[in-house]
């Protein structure tokens, strides 16, 4: 069991008889009250964010997730279709709402971890870092710092990301998944 100071960024619990993702987590202590944890917690299975506090003496049940490593094929009508990496017969899928924000990084072929609880796929946790191809970047103009030396270009899955004025159309970049961010460009061998 977990108490309320055991909650932090990324610890699953059970709420609900449903799992959740602690998305955030502060302590607030107001005069002469007792201690309250303001968080944002994320439902695993429908995929909805919501803020809760949780009190001094609450305790949680930590969710029991199995992982199994599985590969992304494609998307068809807001659905998105997996395979398990090494048994393409067995296939699974996942609607955009229970995704979220990380379906902008999704690639043909990627290969992914699906969460497991009570023996059915809820969810997909991507890499944290992921590399993309650049599809369409405008080009740099030298002295052009008036952005603070960025421009937008767009990737492989279509998502667009602020990148340094060098990158150019065909590089293939770094992006942090969990805030959407250039982190560096990827040398091709």
């Amino acid at each position: 069991m977990l108490s309320h100071t055991d909650l932090k960024k990324g610890v699953r619990i059970i709420l609900d008889k449903e799992p959740y993702e602690v998305l955030e987590a502060r302590p607030m202590k107001k005069a002469q009250r007792r201690p309250v944890i303001q968080s944002r917690v994320k439902n695993l299975i429908t995929g909805s964010v919501f803020e809760q506090n949780f009190q001094q003496g609450d305790v949680f049940e930590e969710a029991e997730l199995l992982k199994l490593k599985a590969k992304f094929l494609y998307i068809r009508r807001d659905r998105y279709f997996f395979c398990e990496e090494n048994n393409p017969s067995k296939r699974f899928d996942l609607n955009s709402e229970q995704l979220g924000v990380q379906t902008k990084f999704l690639k043909a072929n990627q290969i992914v971890e699906a969460l497991i609880f009570n023996e059915k796929v809820i969810n997909i946790s991507i890499p944290i870092k992921t590399q993309l191809k650049v599809t369409e970047a405008p080009p740099g103009i030298k002295g052009d710092r008036a952005q603070g030396g960025t421009k937008i270009a767009t990737l492989e899955t279509g998502v667009q990301v602020a990148v340094p004025l060098f990158v150019a159309t065909g590089d293939t970049i770094e992006i942090n998944t969990e805030t959407g961010e250039y982190v560096r460009r990827v040398e091709e061998h």
